[in-house]
């Protein structure tokens, strides 16, 4: 892990973490001491992806639910064994204050909802772990962080790629010069959304369409994979007004990252098609994943020009990405360390984003503040 006399190595590499430094990621957590968390949203993630993930941690457990739901919290506590006073709703939410058992929360609402749940929280004497965007605007991040700061709570976003073994080890052999000086990036991540009713398709609530969602893969991944900070972008925007999933939100967007070692990080991201992918050139190699970021079934291939050799990953700090993004903020807690992709990271990628659509909506170069 990062102390905090390093941690401005590893935000200076754009929040992630050193290279090297997965293996840190082991340091010692008493092993058998876990954390309760309350996971605040029960939707598709919040209960089909993260709840069940508790299984598989060593330094986490499930201990309280926050939902709107009542009936449905109800089920999903007897199925997990969460005692029904460790139940909230959106009303009673800040008595978790009271609740002892409950030593991190786990924001997994749409995204206009964030700020409002981890200052809540925060104000609560809670950690807060978030998923991303971290919330509409890089204001909102702010805000966020304040009252984290305040109440003298750690705040982690949920970015969990940084736990995945794939996307470690990528970014260990291009930060190792195994594929020479870095010269290109490229991500496209993109999926057939089908539901014109989703919340995510909604303004108010996620803050924006692809680029609020899947786009943040390809923006993080060129953030963490290069070990740098973009210094400007340019933007397109492509989207399909008379359909009906379109609305409100745009559907395609790409962009340009230059960054200051003179890397070009070419991204796409969409809600019209499927993609997964990434790319990283050197001027001695490349390494390509497809899927990239995927929740399973990522592969990975070395090569000069192309897919010479596939690659598979040494076994990443947990049993899977989610345990070990779950574990890693328990471990923060418990050993009073920062998280590797803390509020800043966050705040970050929505500074960036907030750029991203000005420059499509200006149809113009924009430079990007340091």
């Amino acid at each position: 892990m990062i102390d905090r006399n390093r941690r401005g190595l590893v935000l200076a590499a754009g929040g992630a973490l050193a290279a090297g430094a997965v293996g840190d990621m082991a340091w010692a957590a008493p092993p058998d001491r876990k954390l309760g968390y309350a996971i605040v949203g029960l939707g598709s993630y919040g209960l089909g992806i993260i709840i069940p993930q508790f299984k598989n941690c060593k330094n986490s457990k499930l201990v309280a639910l926050v939902s709107g739901d009542a009936a449905k919290a109800k089920r999903v506590a007897q199925e997990y064994g969460v005692p029904e006073k460790n139940l909230y709703n959106y009303q009673n939410y800040d008595e978790i204050r009271n609740n002892p058992d409950i030593d991190i929360v786990y924001v997994c609402l749409p995204v206009s909802m964030h700020a409002e749940y981890t200052i809540r929280a925060a104000k609560a004497g809670k950690h807060v772990l978030c998923e991303k965007p971290m919330a509409v605007s890089s204001a909102e991040c702010e805000s966020m962080i304040a009252a984290c700061r305040q109440a003298g709570k750690k705040l982690m976003i949920g970015y969990r790629c940084h736990f995945e073994p794939y996307n470690l080890e990528a970014r260990r052999i291009a930060r190792a010069g195994e594929i020479g000086k870095l010269r290109y990036f490229r991500s496209e991540h993109g999926f057939n959304f089908r539901d014109p009713n989703a919340w995510r398709l909604k303004k108010a609530l996620a803050g924006g369409g692809s680029m609020m969602d899947i786009g943040i893969y390809a923006l993080n991944a060129a953030r963490y994979m290069t070990g740098e900070e973009p210094t400007a972008v340019y933007a397109q925007e492509t989207t399909d007004r008379k359909d009906p999933r379109f609305r409100e939100v745009e559907d395609m967007i790409g962009f340009q990252l230059e960054f200051p070692s003179g890397v070009i990080g070419s991204c796409q991201s969409m809600y019209s098609a499927n993609q997964n992918h990434i790319l990283l050139v050197g001027d001695k190699g490349r390494v390509e994943m497809e899927p990239a970021t995927g929740y399973h079934g990522n592969r990975m291939w070395v090569g000069g020009n192309g897919r010479d050799k596939e690659v598979t990953p040494p076994p990443g700090p947990g049993a899977t990405q989610w345990a070990g993004q779950l574990d890693h903020m328990a471990q923060c807690v418990l050993q009073d360390r920062e998280p590797i992709v803390g509020g800043q990271e966050g705040l970050r990628d929505l500074r960036i984003i907030e750029a991203i659509y000005q420059s499509a909506r200006e149809q113009k170069r924009i430079v990007l503040k340091a």
